[in-house]
């Protein structure tokens, strides 16, 4: 029998790959992926995986083809392979309702948030930022799609404790942070984030990671002329639906 190709795309990761240690392959800034077929489409109809709400992980980590750790993906640059997963699979055109209004977006020419690579330690997810109102200097990191495992375990675990409980927020933000006035003791991040950290500078923290925190521009401009995130819903990976 004849040895079947599926033909591959490279996609270019908005991180440029500067934040990724030396020898992950990462570093690159970019990643292989190859185009989805009947498998991939099980995938996506897989009832386990809906539930669980891993599908589109499930997905993307089956249409990469270079040898990766998923974990370590920033979120930016695996939104970055989302969009290229459903390109891959279905094509760049993208057909939504917004508003009442009907769009199609061209997904292929959709660019990469522009940010500040002075910023960056080449190969540390770590930057540093004063709270402007308390004064106290924290550092962070860029979420990993690992780190948004881990917070989904705790947000579920603390919804059996108490299921009307939603800190979300503050969740997030204790595994954003690593370091406050130099202390990286978790225990005191955690503390911290619950206690001492004024809602004026969560505000503008979190500001500050949208604004050098490398991502895919997922914004379009609608028939009114405001400018808006394109709708990441159930059309977009089942056209059909």
């Amino acid at each position: 029998m004849s040895e079947f190709k599926i033909p591959t795309e490279m996609v270019e990761l908005p991180s440029k790959g500067l934040l990724y240690p030396e020898g992950n392959p990462l570093r690159e800034g970019k990643v292989e992926m190859k185009y989805m077929t009947a498998k991939e489409e099980d995938i996506l109809t897989n009832q386990s995986y809906i539930k669980q709400g891993t599908v589109l992980d499930k997905l993307i980590q089956s249409l990469i083809v270079t040898k990766v750790d998923y974990n370590d993906l920033i979120i930016g640059d695996k939104n970055a392979l989302m969009v290229a997963s459903r390109i891959l699979g279905y094509g760049k055109d993208y057909d939504f309702v917004y508003d009442g209004e009907s769009y199609v977006i061209d997904l292929s020419i959709l660019d990469n948030k522009p940010f500040d690579e002075s910023l960056i330690t080449e190969g540390v997810n770590e930057f540093a930022f004063t709270l402007p109102n308390s004064g106290n200097l924290i550092t962070f990191k860029i979420l990993t799609a690992g780190d948004d495992k881990k917070i989904d375990a705790e947000l579920a675990g603390l919804k059996k404790i108490n299921k009307d409980s939603s800190p979300e927020l503050s969740t997030r933000l204790k595994y954003i942070i690593t370091s406050i006035n130099g202390d990286r003791e978790i225990k005191s991040i955690r503390e911290f984030v619950d206690n001492n950290l004024l809602a004026r500078d969560s505000r503008l923290l979190r500001e500050y990671i949208r604004k050098v925190q490398p991502d895919v521009d997922l914004t379009f401009i609608s028939n009114s002329g405001e400018e808006v995130a394109v709708p990441i819903n159930l059309s977009f990976f089942w056209p059909d639906a």
